[in-house]
């Protein structure tokens, strides 16, 4: 019987995971055909085939439905930063999430997805997915600081150790991730590295092209 029970609650996960993605690519679809101010939430569901009220189980905004791919990679680098090696400092082991989560062979990093570099792109130019991506980006943060917080044995909420690192790694990420969306010759992993490398350079470059 708990082997019954336990098929029908993983096909029941399974068909939530597939409905939320299916949402999720109507929302992006539409928002690069019409541009996110010309498409409603009800345009949405009738692309994933689903009803209003099923799309609001699921997402508070169309917003937060084209952006829902960057919320599960942000939820992916929390955890390889939480299977980080106990003692590596702060800002080194969000540099090694980072590393591992575009390096995953199973769930691909945004180098290696196909759509990842435009839906970045548009992300960055569009006001209202910008500030969904900050809103997103925030919340990732806090988790990021909880787990930093654990692993050196300290109070988030009145040591600033915690912050500072997580905001200087989610920025260098951010960073090198403008300047990809923006050049498709680029290398986002190389980006990642130099912009982590940004992060201990007190020098100002002579040369702007470098």
């Amino acid at each position: 019987m708990s082997s019954e029970r336990s098929g029908t609650t993983g096909r029941r996960g399974r068909k939530a995971r597939e409905t939320r993605a299916a949402m999720a690519r109507a929302a992006l679809e539409l928002a690069r055909e019409r541009g996110v101010a010309a498409v409603a939430v009800e345009d949405v569901a009738e692309r994933a085939d689903v009803s209003r009220r099923t799309f609001s189980r699921y997402f508070g905004s169309k917003e937060d439905a084209v952006l829902d791919p960057l919320r599960a990679d942000f939820d992916r680098i929390n955890a390889a930063l939480a299977a980080r090696p106990p003692g590596e400092p702060p800002v080194a082991a969000y540099l090694g999430a980072l590393r591992a989560w575009l390096a995953d062979p199973d769930e691909p990093g945004w180098n290696r997805r196909e759509g990842a570099r435009e839906l970045l792109e548009l992300a960055f130019s569009e006001p209202a997915l910008a500030a969904a991506l900050r809103r997103i980006g925030t919340a990732a943060e806090e988790e990021s600081i909880a787990i930093v917080a654990a692993r050196l044995g300290v109070d988030g909420d009145r040591d600033p150790h915690p912050a500072v690192a997580v905001g200087a790694g989610a920025a260098a990420l951010l960073a090198a991730a403008r300047i990809w969306g923006r050049h498709p010759d680029a290398d986002l992993a190389a980006l990642v590295e130099r912009a982590f490398a940004a992060l201990a350079d007190t020098t100002t470059p002579t040369d702007p092209t470098a």
